[in-house]
């Protein structure tokens, strides 16, 4: 079935994937399960809700963006400590009250800072990066009936981009899984 969605006759149509949709949450995470002991790769579950249990389901790995983070943190406490310590000691060596020129108590303040604030470009600018944004356009936002997933719809999509994936074989597989009902979504090619 090919979705509506603005296109003309004469352009040719190709397949992006195909989605079934599921009636509980518990369907949609026993479903994940099984499409990923079916060894399909490349599919999203899409709920209107986290759902407890579903990375492991789904078998996505660990997210590395901790790691970029704490680099990331990393560099900017390094970064504002030794500043500091440059200005106040080579830089612009100044004796004021007699303090030391490198009185790190003063420079915590700064330094912690500039941790968080490191930590909180990598956080933003790591997770558009590792989930491909922005991505302005999808195919599946021109099904109609996928529009509920963010309401109360459970859905499983298979990307054709898969190496497993035959739309035929996908929507049976789908159906046998327990979807209430399949869609292929076309895109102009």
């Amino acid at each position: 079935m090919i979705n509506p969605g603005t296109h003309t006759s004469n352009e040719i149509m190709k397949i992006s994937s195909v989605v079934g949709r599921f009636v509980s949450s518990a369907a949609l995470l026993e479903a994940a399960n099984k499409m990923r002991l079916g060894g399909y790769t490349k599919f999203d579950c899409h709920s209107p809700f986290p759902i407890h249990g579903m990375d492991a389901a789904m078998g996505e790995k660990r997210s590395p963006l901790g790691f970029i983070v704490g680099v990331a943190a990393l560099f900017g406490c390094v970064g504002a400590m030794g500043l500091q310590w440059w200005v106040h000691t080579t830089a612009y060596p100044l004796v004021i009250s007699g303090k030391p020129f490198f009185s790190w108590q003063a420079f915590v303040p700064v330094t912690f800072e500039l941790t968080v604030l490191c930590s909180a470009f990598a956080a933003v600018f790591g997770m558009f990066a590792l989930n491909g944004m922005p991505r302005w356009y999808h195919a599946l936002f021109a099904s109609e009936r996928f529009c509920g997933f963010s309401d109360d719809a459970f859905w499983i999509s298979i990307e054709a981009t898969d190496g497993k994936f035959d739309e035929r074989r996908a929507s049976e597989f789908l159906k046998s899984i327990g979807a209430a009902e399949v869609e292929t979504i076309r895109e102009a090619a």
